[in-house]
């Protein structure tokens, strides 16, 4: 049985980078990794479309990655950065194991905040969605590490910014290090560029809305992250479940909040063999 402590510190509960000794260096890697692949895939058997759009601003655009042949389906991976930092092109590696799969792989980016609201971004991502879906047939997976697997997520709920044509297509949503419920964020010092309130704190929160029926989605999180990014991990996987989705709750040891995103480069990996495969 799980033993819940108060918490004295909300600003270092979801602190990342000062618990993890190698943090920056993973993160300084992605630079380097990013644009590697990006030239390598585009040089080799698939192709790539960069800066597509989906809405007016700059930051409205994604990229698409094809594999060789005939896409099996549209991976899309939506990237985190507390809402207020990152865009598509520090990810680019992680397109691997999809694509290696045949699967066609779309980045977007979002407009970060202070300059969009949450609930603003939750909409961007249903347009990046939309607007992907529209280039490639056949089934959709949804994978977001952080902020971006609330905003997966989120695509998983009945007022999700997505038509019923495209909602019918999403095979799994992962959601990697996900945050499902945002009403703690409202004690951080973060929120003074979030912006939240309780409204839309409790309105954007995975954990208090209801998933589409039978909707599956795998809850992934290593087993070495901040004690409330597993608790946030286990909480949707486990109230969602209870409203007809099928769920998974995925604990992978001697994986860090900045280290479980390489599992993505493999596809042996069990959550993403079974997110690709329907299992």
């Amino acid at each position: 049985m799980g033993i819940y402590a108060s918490v004295e510190n909300w600003d270092d509960a979801y602190a990342n980078r000062e618990h993890i000794n190698d943090a920056q260096k993973v993160i300084d890697s992605w630079e380097i990794l990013a644009p590697e692949f990006r030239q390598d895939w585009a040089e080799g058997a698939g192709s790539l479309q960069t800066g597509v759009s989906y809405g007016d601003s700059q930051r409205e655009k994604f990229d698409v990655f094809y594999p060789a042949g005939s896409a099996k389906g549209l991976f899309v991976f939506v990237h985190g950065g507390y809402w207020v930092a990152f865009d598509k092109s520090s990810w680019s590696h992680l397109a691997r194991g999809a694509l290696d799969q045949g699967w066609a792989v779309a980045l977007p980016s979002y407009i970060l905040c202070p300059d969009a609201r949450i609930s603003e971004i939750t909409n961007q991502i249903g347009a990046a969605i939309e607007a992907a879906a529209g280039l490639i047939e056949g089934p959709i997976v949804l994978a977001g590490h952080s902020a971006g697997g609330h905003l997966v997520s989120r695509m998983g709920c009945v007022n999700a910014p997505l038509s019923s044509a495209v909602s019918s297509r999403i095979r799994r949503i992962v959601s990697i290090s996900g945050l499902h419920d945002l009403r703690p964020l409202l004690r951080l010092e973060l929120n003074n560029s979030l912006k939240l309130d309780k409204v839309e704190a409790a309105a954007e929160s995975p954990a208090l809305l209801l998933p589409f029926e039978g909707i599956a989605i795998d809850c992934v999180v290593g087993g070495d992250e901040r004690p409330e990014f597993i608790r946030q991990n286990a909480l949707l996987a486990n109230i969602w479940v209870g409203l007809g989705a099928r769920t998974r709750e995925i604990v992978v040891a001697g994986r860090h909040h900045f280290n479980i995103i390489e599992e993505l480069h493999d596809y042996q990996h069990g959550w993403l063999h079974d997110a690709l495969n329907g299992n």
